[in-house]
């Protein structure tokens, strides 16, 4: 589900994008090889814009493909992109290429998630890390999100959960930007509003000493079965995406931080 800008019609619409972009129509103009008495006639109503001026409008202000369709709805077109069920035959080597790409970065973990960070396919490296965690958090669909934050999920064998939980709202905060999806904006108010409990650093956490080198990035530190682990996050998505599914899927690859995680998966997947 998603929240337009205030008014009806592709102009509000449009305007509303271009307003949170923070974009001039004279800029949009230039972008778009167009002139800004043409932007603010389409803002207006005075003026409706083709198909092919909308798309290379909305290419410029960086619309999701779900809020693309619902631009050109707005305008009195049909939809240009589909929404595939990610189950349906037509996927079937899209999805085929997505479990082998997960199955490939084991020992690591590795998951694909949704706009809502719904879990969508997850390898075995994922799950290991959830072990003990009690069953209404792992029951389908999974929310990587809540399953992070939750006090009864991971958070609490998070050792730096204050810094990262600040990196997963602010993440969230500028998809929501993004996206205006009231989906993840209510999500976000669920997760915002979970009581933390940050165990902090601990003296034999810390990387000190002769032999310590520090992260090249922000790291998840957390701890298994008596072993700290540490990952840097990759996220990846699909380029120049056809369909609204595939768009807004994204691969999330947690890349060991330090050669003692290296060596703890390795022994583990062994």
């Amino acid at each position: 589900m998603t929240t337009g800008a205030p008014g009806k019609g592709v102009g509000p619409l449009l305007r509303g994008w271009r307003e949170q972009r923070r974009i001039s129509q004279l800029d949009l103009a230039l972008r778009a090889d167009s002139s800004a008495r043409h932007i603010s006639f389409v803002e207006t109503g005075r003026s409706r814009p083709s198909e092919e001026f909308l798309l290379r409008l909305a290419e410029h202000l960086d619309v999701p493909v779900r809020e693309q369709n619902a631009l050109l709805l707005a305008a009195g077109y049909a939809p240009r992109f589909p929404e595939t069920p990610l189950d349906d035959p037509a996927l079937g080597t899209f999805r085929e290429a997505v479990e082998q790409l997960l199955q490939g970065y084991e020992p690591y973990p590795a998951l694909v998630v949704d706009a809502t960070y719904q879990v969508v396919s997850a390898n075995r490296a994922i799950m290991l890390l959830l072990d003990g965690l009690p069953g209404h958090l792992l029951e389908p669909p999974i929310n990587a999100m809540r399953l992070t934050l939750h006090p009864e999920g991971l958070a609490p064998r998070i050792r730096n959960l204050a810094e990262w939980r600040g990196h997963l709202l602010h993440q969230m905060d500028r998809q929501i930007a993004l996206q205006r999806s009231d989906a993840l904006r209510a999500l976000y108010e669920e997760v915002a509003a979970y009581p933390v409990d940050d165990p902090g650093s601990t003296a034999s956490d810390e990387r000190t000493g002769p032999g310590s080198a520090p992260y090249f990035a922000l790291p998840l530190r957390i701890e298994h079965n008596g072993q700290l682990l540490s990952f840097v996050s990759s996220i990846s998505t699909f380029n120049t995406p056809m369909d609204v599914t595939v768009a807004e899927l994204a691969i999330e690859t947690l890349l060991p931080a330090d050669p003692a995680t290296v060596k703890y998966l390795n022994a583990l997947a062994g």
